[in-house]
């Protein structure tokens, strides 16, 4: 019996001693990753990565992660003529990580992932301006937020002959995206002040479309859906590169 218990005693101390090991290996590996992402695409700050499963040994041993969470708080994307959009709270989730002995390269072979536009910065980069949509009537973009059931109420401002209308006429629009494009296009086009106005000139106005292109490791839009606080969008790709 007191065999037994001095070989328990052994196998739970090297089991902790493994444990211990393998936390250790994986908290740097994680840290050795997030300096490569930063540095690769150029992010103001250190993002978060999370290696999944255990053992991550015997992972390291192999030469591929199973699955790996990346977090980027705020991400400066491509926005087209030289603008840039901020994406928020960037979480990706990569599955099957091949990665070189030194962990300067990286590359997973599908991700799928969520982040958020606000609605101030969807509007910023739409850079709305005011324009004359009737004989004089101008209008103007100048506020987005939820319009409930997935859509965007835009908020139009309009001046009729001089005067301005007391307050902004709302338009429920739907939104979706198109390759690497986020598409804003209003269901039922909005009466002002009385003054018919055609089509083709309100929808210059509440219609915009917003590009969005290089994020990290080349993923891409798949869905966009108005919520409460902004822009929700999913974002997918595969042969996603995480460093080098």
């Amino acid at each position: 019996m007191r065999a037994l218990r001095i070989l328990l005693i052994v196998v739970v101390v090297l089991g902790g001693l493994f444990v211990g090991a393998d936390r250790l290996a994986v908290h740097f590996a994680e840290g050795e990753v997030a300096d490569k992402l930063r540095t690769t695409e150029n992010l103001a700050t250190t993002p978060e990565v999370s290696i999944k499963g255990f053992p991550f040994l015997t992972q390291l041993v192999g030469g591929e992660l199973e699955d790996v969470e990346v977090g980027i708080e705020n991400y400066e994307a491509n926005a087209g003529e030289g603008g840039t959009v901020r994406i928020d709270d960037l979480r990706a989730n990569m599955k099957g990580v091949e990665f070189s002995g030194d962990y300067s390269s990286a590359t997973a072979n599908s991700a799928t992932g969520t982040a958020s536009i606000a609605y101030d910065e969807l509007l910023r980069t739409a850079k709305s301006e005011p324009a004359q949509v009737a004989p004089g009537v101008t209008a103007e973009v100048v506020g987005l937020s939820d319009g409930g059931d997935g859509k965007i109420k835009v908020a139009v401002e309009a001046t009729v002959f001089g005067t301005k209308l007391p307050r902004p006429v709302s338009v429920l629009s739907t939104v979706t995206a198109e390759g690497d494009t986020v598409r804003v296009q209003a269901e039922a086009l909005p009466s002002i002040g009385g003054v018919e106005v055609g089509e083709t000139q309100i929808r210059s106005i509440t219609d915009f479309e917003q590009r969005i292109d290089g994020l990290p490791g080349g993923i891409q839009l798949d869905e966009v859906r108005a919520e409460s606080d902004g822009v929700r969008i999913t974002v997918l790709g595969s042969d996603v590169r995480l460093a080098g």
